[in-house]
């Protein structure tokens, strides 16, 4: 059963995904701004964050070490983020929910082979081998099948 655990959490995830941005479309015509949209999201995020940090940090008796991490980490994956809502927002009522994320996933799976490669910020190393460039075709050959059919 752990073998599934991860993968169905990370399936999970990508609904939420996949549930989260047309909310945040509807979002942005409310505010009638798209950025203001991500902002609000991003706001309530942090906000259930902060609440979760608390809870846990409180429950464990750990602190959090500030210090430890580099200063631009503080700031690149919050901006990656607003960066990705964003988009999110601005391609859904364009293209749709299912397009927007099978481009979004197509995005993630490249940008994550890459990653691998390269071991970046320390993740383990992971060849680019022909069946992950076949799956890779496969999804972007999918995604464009769902945008114009």
């Amino acid at each position: 059963m752990t073998g599934l655990f991860w993968p169905l959490l990370g399936i999970l995830a990508g609904a939420f995904v996949a549930i989260q941005a047309p909310i945040n479309a509807e979002l942005a015509r409310g505010l009638g701004l798209p950025v203001a949209a991500a902002a609000v999201s991003f706001l309530a995020g942090a906000l259930a964050l902060a609440v979760a940090t608390a809870a846990m940090t409180s429950l464990q008796g750990m602190q959090l070490d500030w210090r430890a991490p580099s200063p631009w980490l503080f700031v690149a994956g919050g901006v990656l983020g607003a960066a990705f809502v964003t988009s999110g927002i601005v391609l859904i009522p364009r293209m749709g929910a299912a397009a927007t994320m099978a481009f979004i996933v197509s995005g993630q799976l490249l940008a994550g082979m890459l990653l691998d490669r390269v071991g970046y910020l320390g993740m383990a190393v992971r060849e680019i081998t022909l069946g992950r460039v076949a799956g890779a075709i496969m999804l972007l050959a999918g995604a464009l099948l769902i945008r114009y059919s």
